[in-house]
């Protein structure tokens, strides 16, 4: 295996691939990567590609409602080593892909590895159950050996070491959240519906009773003397309930969620921020 020279890297890549993913914002944050904020926190974790960007200097708090996801990058944070040697032992192949899909592992270490090992393998990097709970993304045909990605899983441990990573609601982080920290907010919704279809859409995945619930929750963070940073739909309904007189941009960028890349094209999504980016 070679030397891997991991202080020459400048900040560590996210180790999931996340539908919904924000990898494409990062070269809008540049302005918010030097700013002079406190603790940082960040309640719908995904692929926290963000976090890796920002590498915070402050303690952060980061957290999501999804458990296996949570307990993963625990794991990855106190045991990157033992995920690695889990993860050298997978193969992958199509059957071998759904008999690890259906086994029940009894050890942290194997939990991990294997949620890495079906986000890698999956069709399209997509976190799908069904009514059971029970994951049910097919296998993706990637040729390569992605889910063993050493020097990445490395880096992402060391990025960690100075977080508290919890499962929780998104709301349970105000509990942690002071004047000059920053909060970065990237609720599950999707832009494929972005005119008449979106409400009854979303309402599978992030109700609108949750996005009010969210806009409450900015104000909370603002009259505390927080910063923060919402990503949402562009959608008319978005913008009247996050209008608060702070900043909204309007970004485009490629939609990578479906099968066939000729018809995925672009999609526009808001950025809220009571900060300069």
């Amino acid at each position: 295996m070679k030397d891997l020279n991991l202080n020459k890297i400048e900040y560590a890549r996210p180790f999931l691939r996340w539908a919904g993913g924000k990898t494409w914002l990062i070269k809008h944050l540049r302005k918010v990567k030097k700013l002079d904020f406190n603790n940082y926190h960040e309640p719908f974790l995904g692929g926290a590609s963000t976090y890796f960007y920002l590498s915070p200097n402050g303690h952060s708090f980061l957290s999501d409602l999804n458990t296996d996801l949570v307990e993963t990058y625990q794991t990855i944070k106190d045991e990157v080593n033992g995920v690695i040697e889990r993860l050298r032992t997978f193969k992958n192949e199509e059957k071998y892909y759904y008999d690890i899909r259906e086994t029940i592992f009894e050890n942290k270490l194997d939990r991990a590895a294997k949620f890495i090992y079906l986000n890698q393998t999956s069709f399209n990097g997509i976190y799908r159950v069904n009514l059971k709970g029970k994951y049910n993304v097919p296998y993706g045909f990637r040729e390569k050996d992605y889910y063993v990605d050493v020097e990445t899983l490395k880096m992402a441990s060391l990025a960690l070491i100075n977080t508290t990573i919890f499962q929780g609601d998104f709301y349970s982080v105000m509990t942690n959240i002071n004047a000059g920290d920053l909060v970065f907010l990237d609720p599950p919704y999707t832009v494929s519906h972005n005119n008449n279809g979106f409400i009854k859409y979303n309402e599978k995945i992030f109700s609108l009773e949750d996005q009010f619930r969210l806009s409450n929750m900015i104000s909370e963070i603002k009259a505390i003397g927080a910063y923060y940073i919402l990503s949402n739909a562009a959608h008319k309904t978005i913008k009247d309930i996050f209008e608060k007189g702070d900043t909204r941009h309007e970004l485009k960028r490629g939609n990578a969620i479906g099968g066939n890349r000729a018809t995925r094209g672009q999609t526009e999504e808001y950025i809220f921020t009571n900060i300069e980016l």
